[in-house]
């Protein structure tokens, strides 16, 4: 319940009130000018509050007001903690970042080297202290980042726990121990399970693997997100494989970043989108996508190709080679592709692997919801990190009129607070926390690129998490606020 103060001539009063804003409420309804009030960190009314005042009133006239965005898809594990004003995304409007996708978490991770590739993208060894959920949980909300935190469990962390290589199928045992982690973490909030199939080190776990550890999922009320095994020329197949383990677990499923990826896998969008289309007539499916024709990860030499542009980001054994295209550093180095990134490696890479049209496709599929997939250690990381938001408001949307400025939202807001089981979150409606961004819609774009990617976003002008100013566009500079929180996944018990 709200509490409002209430003075003697019956005026209402709150702790920020924002006057004829154009509310585009998360939903995928058109924009209503109304009034928002905000008290105690909830939106408290909606409508025309003549009769409220606040502490602090904005004239939001000709800017739009929306939930918070919500970015489903991230690497911020380690960094919500070490890192945690979390500039790149406070600055592009979001307020709240799911981690522990493509397989990799922060927790529940016990080390016994150096992390294992592609666990490696969240930080070196130190960076992991988090042998339990509960240690994760408890250590974000120590750190008290600027934007909110809820989490995926990632299978290639358990399998790093539990096992002595993983370059083979787990045993029973070995998947009785990852499976009573997984529980743990489900009891202490987790969203569900992640798996990265694709990944050296966790190609070799079969389906049943996968199958057999994604069981405790239902009796939480969990989800199974997936980097597919494939996302070339096997995706269908691969897709299959996530829909069987989401329909044997009786969960949700989520396709990680939805793409076509290689030249040879161009123009395949209507027919992957299809089987998803198919998919979802007999189980709850989604997918998310970033609005770019380029991915980011390690380097890898299935990869590696002559078909497309790959810029190296990082190399540990030569650094100062990052920035480079691979093709550039093959021909100074007088050797072909395959060897100069086998030199590379460990190191981190842009794929140039994608065609506008899939991208379109796929970015506009109304089971499309957002996420950066950005990678915030890279030294020199993919301008998703800071841009994916704005760019799909001004680029996809205002520029390319993929799809409405409300659908736009809803794909980054109340649809991905749905599936994603955040309670609470995603809607301006009364009641809910006040996750807010206050945007110009006619400037708002991204300014980050491939070759300057560290730039905040144009366009912003405020941002608010759980009712307090984290960030001034006007200035582009955060507040002293660091007001997220740690938001576990809504406890839904299986019905017997």
């Amino acid at each position: 319940m709200i509490s409002t103060t209430h003075t003697e001539d019956g005026e209402r009063r709150c702790d920020t009130l924002f006057r004829h804003a154009l509310v585009i409420d998360g939903s995928g309804a058109e924009p209503q000018v109304l009034d928002v009030a905000v008290h105690k960190g909830r939106i408290a009314a909606i409508g025309q509050l003549d009769h409220w005042h606040a502490a602090q009133e904005i004239d939001a006239t000709g800017r739009v007001l929306s939930p918070g965005f919500i970015d489903v898809h991230t690497h911020d594990d380690t960094n919500v903690i070490r890192t945690p004003e979390m500039f790149p995304k406070l600055s592009q409007g979001v307020t709240t970042v799911v981690v522990g996708n493509c397989g990799i978490s922060a927790a529940p991770v016990t080390l016994k080297a150096d992390p294992p590739d592609p666990m490696n993208l969240l930080g070196k060894s130190e960076a992991f202290h988090y042998p339990t959920f509960a240690s994760y949980v408890e250590a974000v909300n120590a750190a008290q980042p600027s934007i909110n935190v809820a989490a995926l469990v990632g299978h290639t962390a358990l399998r790093n726990n539990h096992m002595d290589r993983l370059d083979r199928a787990a045993t029973q045992s070995e998947i009785d121990g990852m499976r009573a982690q997984l529980r743990e973490a489900l009891e202490h909030g987790a969203l569900g399970l992640s798996t990265g199939l694709a990944y050296g080190n966790a190609i070799n776990a079969p389906t049943e693997e996968v199958l057999s550890l994604a069981e405790p999922l239902a009796e939480f009320g969990g989800m199974y997100a997936t980097h597919l095994r494939s996302e070339f020329a096997d995706i269908l197949d691969a897709m299959d494989e996530a829909f069987r383990i989401g329909k044997h677990a009786r969960v949700p499923v989520v396709i990680s970043h939805l793409k076509c990826a290689g030249v040879e896998n161009w123009g395949r969008s209507s027919e992957v989108l299809q089987a998803l289309e198919a998919a979802a007539r007999h189980q709850h499916v989604g997918c998310d996508c970033y609005p770019y024709t380029a991915s980011s990860s390690t380097l890898d030499l299935k990869q590696v190709t002559a078909d497309y542009d790959i810029q190296v980001t990082w190399s540990e054994p030569h650094p100062e080679q990052g920035g480079k295209m691979l093709k550039q550093i093959a021909a100074e180095w007088g050797v072909d592709l395959h060897a100069a990134a086998g030199r590379l490696m460990p190191a981190g890479a842009v794929y140039h692997c994608m065609s506008d049209d899939d991208v379109n496709r796929i970015l506009s599929h109304p089971a499309t919801v957002v996420g950066s997939d950005g990678l915030p250690n890279d030294p020199l990381p993919h301008p998703r990190l800071w841009g994916a938001f704005p760019r799909v408001l001004g680029y996809y949307s205002r520029e390319q009129k993929l799809f409405s400025l409300a659908t736009a939202v809803h794909k980054m807001t109340g649809l991905s607070a749905q599936r994603f089981g955040l309670d609470l979150r995603g809607f301006v409606r009364v009641g809910y926390h006040a996750d807010l961004v206050l945007f110009d819609a006619d400037t708002i774009r991204d300014a980050a690129s491939f070759t300057d990617p560290m730039q905040p976003a144009h366009g912003i002008e405020g941002v608010w998490v759980n009712g307090q100013l984290a960030y001034r566009g006007q200035d582009k500079q955060a507040t002293a606020a660091r007001s997220g929180r740690f938001l576990a996944r809504k406890l839904q018990k299986e019905a017997a």
